[in-house]
C-alpha cells in the first residue's frame, strides 16, 4: 500500500511541484519589486526573499496524502481489512454495486439445518436430539449438520443403541426399545414408508429451493423432516441492508442452479442475481455490468473468482480463501466477514474526505500566505519577517498532521 500511489497522492504531489515554481517566480518578483523599491538589494529585500521561499516550503502540502494513507492503513488492519493497493481503497467511495460470490462468501460453505418439519403432535427439540443422537457417530457432513443444529438449541441427547449403518440409504439405531431410521428418499424406498401429506409438501418446498431433505422414521412412521443447505452467514443480510442505505447495488455471482440462487437472493435482498455461471464466465459478467455504466467491485474466495477479481474495479478477497483469489484482489478482508465490505466504503470515503481536506489546507494556507511574505500589506507598515514565517509554515505542518490522525477517531462500526 505505501509503494503504490493514489490519483490523490500523484494530484498533491503535482501541487507540490506547482508550489515550488509559484514560490520561486514570487521570491524572484518580490525581490526585483523592492530591489527598484528600496535603491538595491538591500538586507530588507533579502528577508523578503527569504520569507517567501521559507512559508512557502512544500511540507505540508507533501505531507497531506501520504499521512492519511498511513492512517486509512492503520485502521482499516485494525478493521480486519488488508489494503494491498491504494488506488483500490480510493476507487471503494465511487462503487454503485458491489457484486458477491455466493458459496464461501455470503455462505459459509457449509452444510446446515435450514427448516424442520414435524408429524401431528410431535415435539421439535425431541426429534432433533433423537436424530442428533443417532448420527452421533458419523463424520458425514450432514450428520455433523444434525449434531450441530442440536448443539445449538442446547439439547440433552438420549441413549441409542444397536447402531448399524444402511449402506446408500441411511443409519438405524434402537431408541427406547424401537427402531429409528434417519436417512434420505431412498430409506423411504426401502422401508417402503410414506411420509404425512405435509412433511411431502415440505421436501417438495424444500427441494425447489435446492435444499436436502433427510427424514427420522420411528418404527414405521415418518415422524420428521429436516431440511440442509448451505448455511447462510449471519452478517451477509445487515451487509446487503446497510450496502444499500449507501445506495449501493448488491449482486450475487453462483454456479448453483436458479432456485438455490434465488431462495438466498430472495432472504437477502439481493438486487441482481446471476445464477448457473460457469467459472470461466464470472468474469464476463463483470463486463457486462461495467458495460451499463456501473463501477463494480468483486467480491470472492475461490480460484474460480480470481479472474472476476482481477476485471473488477475492485478485487476484494475473503481472508479464508484461497492464495491466487488474495493475490488477485487489492483488499483483503482478514475476518472473511461480508459486513468488512461496508467498512471498506465507509473507510474509503473517510480516508478520501482527510486527503480533501489536507491539499484544500495546504493549497489555500500557501494562497494566503506567499502574497503576505512578499509584503501585499507593506502600505499599511506590515512586512512578515522570516521567523514568523518559519513558524507559520511549521504550523501549518502540524495542522495537516492533526488533522491525518484525527482520520482514527472514524467509527466504521457505526449503524452495523
Amino acid at each position: 500500500a505505501q509503494q503504490s500511489k493514489s490519483e490523490t497522492q500523484l494530484l498533491a504531489d503535482r501541487a507540490a511541484s506547482w508550489l515550488f515554481y509559484a514560490a520561486v517566480a514570487v521570491a524572484l518578483l518580490a525581490g526585483i519589486v523592492w530591489s527598484i523599491y528600496f535603491g538595491g538589494v538591500t538586507e530588507q529585500v533579502i528577508a523578503i526573499v527569504v520569507t517567501v521561499l521559507v512559508i512557502a516550503c512544500p511540507h505540508a502540502l507533501g505531507l497531506a496524502v501520504p499521512l492519511v494513507v498511513a492512517n486509512t492503513t492503520a485502521l482499516g488492519a485494525k478493521n480486519g481489512i488488508l489494503i494491498r493497493d491504494r488506488q483500490a481503497m480510493e476507487t471503494a467511495k465511487d462503487l454503485n454495486i458491489i457484486t458477491f460470490d455466493k458459496t464461501g462468501t455470503l455462505t459459509r460453505a457449509e452444510i446446515g439445518v435450514v427448516g424442520i418439519a414435524t408429524a401431528d403432535g410431535v415435539d421439535v427439540d425431541e426429534v432433533l436430539a433423537v436424530t442428533a443422537a443417532v448420527e452421533g457417530d458419523s463424520e458425514h457432513p450432514i450428520a455433523k449438520s444434525i449434531r450441530q443444529a442440536a448443539e445449538d438449541q442446547q439439547l440433552d441427547l438420549p441413549k441409542i443403541s444397536e447402531f448399524q449403518i444402511l449402506k446408500g440409504r441411511g443409519v438405524q439405531a434402537e431408541h427406547d426399545g424401537v427402531l429409528v431410521y434417519v436417512g434420505g428418499p431412498r430409506l423411504l424406498e426401502f422401508l417402503e414408508a410414506a411420509p404425512p401429506q405435509h412433511l411431502t409438501q415440505f421436501a417438495q418446498e424444500s427441494g425447489n429451493k435446492g435444499q436436502s431433505v433427510i427424514y427420522l422414521v420411528r418404527g414405521e412412521n415418518v415422524v420428521a423432516a429436516f431440511a440442509l443447505a448451505d448455511v447462510i452467514r449471519e452478517e451477509s443480510g445487515t451487509a446487503v441492508r446497510a450496502l444499500h442505505d449507501m445506495n449501493v447495488e448488491v449482486a450475487m455471482l453462483t454456479g448453483d442452479s436458479e432456485d438455490v440462487a434465488k431462495a438466498v437472493a430472495d432472504e437477502l435482498g439481493i438486487d441482481q442475481t446471476f445464477a448457473e455461471v460457469l467459472p470461466a464466465d464470472k468474469d464476463q459478467k463483470v463486463i457486462e455490468l461495467q458495460k451499463a455504466g456501473k463501477s463494480v467491485a468483486m467480491v470472492g474466495d475461490g480460484v474460480n473468482d480470481a479472474p472476476a477479481l482481477t476485471r473488477a474495479d475492485i478485487g476484494i478477497a475473503i481472508g479464508s480463501g484461497t492464495d491466487v483469489a488474495v493475490q488477485s484482489a487489492g483488499l483483503i478482508l482478514v475476518k472473511s466477514n461480508p459486513l468488512d465490505v461496508v467498512k471498506i466504503l465507509k473507510l474509503s470515503q473517510a480516508s478520501y474526505r482527510k486527503q480533501t481536506q489536507n491539499i484544500w489546507w495546504g493549497a489555500g494556507y500557501n494562497i494566503i500566505m506567499i502574497p503576505l511574505a512578499a509584503g501585499i500589506l507593506a502600505p499599511w507598515g506590515f512586512i512578515m519577517p522570516p521567523a514568523l514565517g518559519a513558524f507559520l509554515m511549521s504550523i501549518s505542518t502540524i495542522i495537516v498532521a492533526i488533522n491525518a490522525q484525527t482520520l482514527k477517531r472514524t467509527n466504521l462500526d457505526a449503524g452495523l
